[in-house]
């Protein structure tokens, strides 16, 4: 995601790097998935992008040569693993909810659910 839309790097490298951006975001996916699925509570998928961002930015860094550390690129990474691992969190919870409390709720979209009647 580093320097994505502002290197005039082309062929290989933005193939690798678009790799790594999709790597990245399933990563988060999957990370909120596993929180939700394990009962645990919202701030660890917070704690867990933070960590997915760390990640992202030392593959930039060691396969890119690209800086170490960048606060404004790291901030972009983490608001946008946030989506993804929110998504992930929020629709595996709805899925929990509704399939292991069928009596009480239902699916009212993949990433909600509401107090039957």
């Amino acid at each position: 995601m580093q320097g994505l839309l502002f290197d005039t790097d082309t062929g290989g490298r933005m193939v690798i790097r678009a790799v790594i951006v999709i790597l990245g975001f399933w990563t988060a996916w999957r990370a909120g998935r596993a929180v939700a699925s394990n009962w645990e509570t919202y701030p660890l998928v917070v704690i867990y992008s933070f960590l997915i961002g760390l990640g992202l930015q030392f593959l930039h860094h060691a396969l890119f040569n690209g800086p170490v550390f960048d606060v404004t690129i790291y901030i972009i990474d983490v608001a946008l693993l946030l989506i993804f691992a929110t998504a992930g969190y929020r629709y595996r919870r709805t899925d929990q909810m509704v399939n292991n409390y069928y009596w009480l709720y239902e699916k009212t979209s993949a990433f909600s659910w509401k107090k039957k009647n």
